[in-house]
């Protein structure tokens, strides 16, 4: 398997946090986009997203691509960040059993996987228990 050019576009918003927001609206898009869905407007000036928030609903997974057989089980939550953006993330460095509505966490920069014959790391953001 290799790895997707996408992969590779979106580097910068992996390990920056980059999100953009319209100004018209006010509406924070994570990961960032060209234009704001229904208005077509190109008013979307580039911010920096909200490390710390909580989760409002995640699923455990227990059956994944081999790539992520490592990590198995693991959870993959909705979390709203402090700033209002929301995203899609794993949880790492949590028990199964510790995962809950409204848990508060943190985002941070890891590696996701290995790819291709070379292993090839991959980095991304996961998401970890916050102390606040």
């Amino acid at each position: 398997m290799s790895t997707p050019a996408r992969y590779w576009r979106e580097i910068p918003q992996r390990y920056r946090y980059e999100a953009n927001k319209c100004e018209k609206t006010g509406i924070t898009f994570f990961p960032p986009r060209l234009v704001t869905p229904g208005l077509k407007s190109r008013d979307l000036k580039n911010v920096a997203m909200a490390t710390e928030g909580e989760v409002i609903t995640y699923t455990v997974v227990s059956v994944a691509e081999p790539r992520f057989d490592v990590d198995l089980p693991y959870a993959v939550a909705i979390v709203e960040m402090a700033d209002g953006t929301r995203t899609t993330a794993m949880l790492a460095d949590v028990d199964m059993e510790e995962v809950e509505i409204g848990m508060k966490v943190k985002i941070e920069f890891r590696k996701m996987y290995s790819d291709g014959d070379a292993m090839l790391h991959c980095y991304g953001y996961k998401c970890v228990p916050s102390n606040g």
